[in-house]
């Protein structure tokens, strides 16, 4: 079986090659490779080289296969796994297996450590480390970008789950977002971050009564509030307001008076930048949770923290990177029921535009940009699907469908991609 994939041999070295895959062993499984999502993750990834942790240090003459937000398509089961998974079945892979024999142990993930498996790829090899972490799942609802997008959303959901407060005389740390507390997002009003305002918005347990989105750009604050209305919020009793903080002479004192001064209980931070970090810092009430979602690259990044109020107001700080196999289960079962992170895509492309765009991700704006591996495509923003279909007949029709969706992706489209453009 011939795969094409874009393969990582050092720093910016990104190379879109076809090779022969080996034959699956037993325990093993061959995948088609629909789409992937492409992340910052990657970016960073290439801009290491083998100096990131997850990349192994002999890449440069056994190149692994990037991309970790992928789904597909089971095709040929090993012996092993024929009791459990069978051909046809679409899938998604939580790529952050904690696995201690993996190829650079812990943190050896899909996308950034294997030969022969990665999201930017037409076919596979699932090794059998990924089943035995329960890393493969079955996605059952419609297309294939919702289980694509599955990864980041699980990102979001391991981050909610892993904030954590206290009660007063009492040193246990009760998981989780508090109910009917306040919430601030702040830097949020890209991709991750919408999908954060979807994922509260539509949780079915626990959900703040106050959520506050910030950011600095207005064009993205509105993109953000188009597509989850504060009125949307308000039918499930929660307040939700946009603000921007550009300009504004003491942001944190506009932000601190939307809770009458009491401050926030949960406090997500989606840019590393030491100011935002900060301000998190500084708009946090007592016993307040500071989740700082954003991985910088540089690794010697610091921020002020009031170790004050560390002591005397109970305030802390978490982090987390990626989720683990529950919440990638939980972020599938709420797509199959219909949560739709379509809003978090931007633009679409084919494999051949996977290397420039990766390399070049802080630099194209919009949200996410949704590859399909067996198409060659340039990466095409949603919102020039208009001018490019007065001289292509497939961009007018993507543009006639999106149009009739809020000018969003959807699987009307996906599928209408898939069956009409040209497969290589």
């Amino acid at each position: 079986m011939k795969t094409r994939a874009v393969r990582l041999y050092g720093k910016e070295d990104l190379r879109l090659e076809e090779f022969e895959l080996p034959p699956i062993k037993e325990d093993e499984i061959l995948a088609k490779v629909v789409c992937d999502s492409l992340c910052m993750s990657s970016y960073k990834a290439a801009k290491q080289g083998t100096e990131h942790k997850r990349i192994p240090r002999d890449a440069t003459t056994n190149p692994v296969i990037i991309g970790h937000e992928f789904a597909g398509e089971l095709i040929e089961i090993g012996k092993k796994w024929t009791q459990k998974f069978q051909p046809g079945q679409k899938f998604s892979i939580q790529p952050a297996m904690n696995y201690e024999k993996g190829p650079v142990g812990v943190l050896g993930a899909p996308g950034y450590s294997y030969r022969y498996i990665g999201g930017d790829a037409t076919y596979v090899i699932i090794p059998q480390e990924v089943m035995l972490q329960k890393c493969l799942l079955v996605y059952t609802g419609e297309g294939y970008y919702p289980a694509s997008l599955a990864e980041p959303l699980s990102c979001v959901i391991g981050a909610m789950h892993a904030n954590y407060h206290t009660k007063p005389g009492s040193y246990k740390h009760e998981m989780e977002i508090r109910e009917g507390g306040n919430m601030a997002l702040l830097a949020a009003a890209g991709p991750m971050g919408l999908a954060s305002i979807n994922y509260v918005i539509n949780r079915e347990d626990i959900r703040p009564a106050l959520l506050v989105v910030t950011d600095l750009d207005q064009a993205r604050l509105e993109r953000a509030e188009k597509l989850f209305p504060p009125a949307l919020a308000a039918k499930k009793g929660m307040v939700l307001q946009y603000i921007n903080t550009a300009g504004s002479p003491d942001p944190v004192e506009k932000i601190r008076s939307l809770t009458g001064g009491k401050g926030y209980d949960d406090v997500f931070v989606f840019a590393p930048v030491p100011a935002v970090i900060e301000q998190a810092d500084k708009i946090m009430a007592r016993d307040g949770c500071l989740n700082f979602f954003a991985g910088p690259s540089d690794p010697d990044f610091r921020a002020y923290i009031n170790f004050y109020n560390v002591h005397y107001e109970a305030t802390h700080l978490t982090s987390t990177s990626g989720g683990n196999y529950d919440d990638m289960a939980e972020a599938l079962v709420y797509l199959s029921k219909g949560l739709d992170p379509a809003g978090m895509v931007t633009h679409i492309g084919g494999i051949d535009a996977v290397r420039d765009t990766t390399l070049h991700l802080p630099e194209i704006p919009g949200g996410k940009k949704l590859m399909y591996m067996h198409l060659n495509m340039p990466l095409t923003a949603i919102d020039d699907f208009a001018e490019k279909g007065k001289t292509i007949p497939l961009f007018k029709e993507l543009h006639a469908i999106c149009a009739n969706n809020k000018g969003l992706w959807s699987v009307e489209a996906e599928t209408y991609l898939l069956e009409k453009a040209e497969i290589h």
